[in-house]
């Protein structure tokens, strides 16, 4: 057996006095926490339905349409979809505004997690509300077929209004990574020169 001298490690430095209204500013942030815990239960509520949707799925296989199994299939994938949206603002947004996690070495720690900050947040949060919007306007072309009949469930405006607000989102995520992009670039340029 080899014992091995460590290094005296140097003292640290003592932290700064904090003042009670910066300290209660600061706590603030843990009445985030509620909000959190109810998006873990809207999260619940959408495993819920999705099973309820699959079971629908399940029973009624044999008697409905390949069109009826196919929009069935999208709804489910629209309730991933927001669940998974659900995941990224529970775990990056309490990760940046409330408290670190500590997941790091964690074999199932997020790969996106080790960079998330609320730039980020907001880019991945724009991205899958689009995917979310992508997949209930094609939910609507598949249905694009029934308009003008008693079986639609859409009208040819509000086909065209389901198009508008989807650009929408799409324009506006191009505008909120182009104002990242900005902002990252004037933070080098300061870093450059300062």
């Amino acid at each position: 057996m080899t014992s091995e001298l460590k290094a005296p490690s140097a003292p640290a430095a003592p932290l700064p006095p904090v003042g009670l209204f910066p300290k209660l500013i600061f706590g603030s942030r843990w009445l985030q926490l509620p909000l959190y815990i109810g998006l873990i239960v809207a999260q619940a509520v959408y495993v819920l339905l999705f099973l309820k949707e699959l079971w629908h799925l399940v029973v009624h296989s044999f008697d409905a349409s390949e069109q009826q199994i196919m929009l069935v299939v999208l709804g489910l994938i629209d309730v991933v979809m927001i669940s998974n949206l659900l995941v990224m603002v529970i775990v990056g947004g309490y990760e940046t505004f409330v408290s670190r996690l500590n997941l790091s070495g964690h074999p199932d720690e997020p790969e996106w997690l080790s960079h998330v900050n609320a730039s980020v947040l907001k880019i991945k949060l724009a991205m899958a509300i689009i995917g979310i919007s992508s997949i209930s306007l094609l939910r609507t072309f598949i249905e694009a077929g029934n308009l003008g009949t008693t079986r639609s469930n859409f009208t040819e405006t509000g086909v065209m209004w389901q198009v508008l607000i989807h650009m929408t989102f799409i324009i506006s995520a191009i505008g909120i990574a182009w104002v990242d992009r900005l902002s990252e670039s004037g933070h080098g340029n300061k870093a450059e020169h300062g």
